[in-house]
């Protein structure tokens, strides 16, 4: 097995990578309602911004416009984050291919991860411990690790030419 060296680029990722973990542990600490707080604010610029008409509906269409859009804006919420943690794990582990040990390793920190937080979460007042979670931070982390390794695949067929 061909060892790799530690640069400095991969050990900024790998601190982007604990850091990105520590904001998603400190948001899976929230409480229901402050993260329902949280998540509310973006759900309602989105709603007055591209829900035309939103301020004419009656509040009960309104109530029903807002839960649909913040289940999707919370669910865009894990898959962007774990797309984040996924990028950054893939650029710490380095340059390899697709279907290598290390791209292994690199998803299956991050299922890992999402796994503790989901348990995290079981603990925490109003939250929940969902599989169904564990699957959109999964695919989110699969989407990041691809996307690096495209990036770094450009990077380095331009460093050798």
């Amino acid at each position: 097995m061909k060892k790799r060296s530690l640069t400095p680029t991969r050990i900024i990722f790998g601190i982007l990578s604990v850091l990105i973990m520590a904001a998603v542990f400190y948001l899976s600490c929230d409480n229901s309602d402050e993260s329902s707080e949280k998540s509310g604010l973006f759900t309602d610029l989105i709603v007055q911004h591209f829900i035309k008409g939103f301020a004419d509906f009656t509040s009960g269409k309104q109530a029903e416009i807002r839960e649909s859009v913040s289940f999707i804006v919370r669910k865009c919420a894990h898959f962007s984050a774990y797309a984040a943690l996924g990028f950054c794990t893939s650029c710490a582990v380095g340059k390899r291919k697709l279907l290598s040990v290390g791209s292994l390793v690199s998803w299956g920190i991050c299922i890992l991860y999402a796994c503790s937080d989901e348990l995290h979460q079981y603990f925490v007042p109003g939250r929940s411990c969902e599989l169904r979670d564990v699957m959109i931070d999964s695919a989110g982390a699969l989407v990041g690790m691809l996307l690096s390794l495209a990036a770094m695949a450009v990077l380095f067929r331009k460093e050798q030419k």
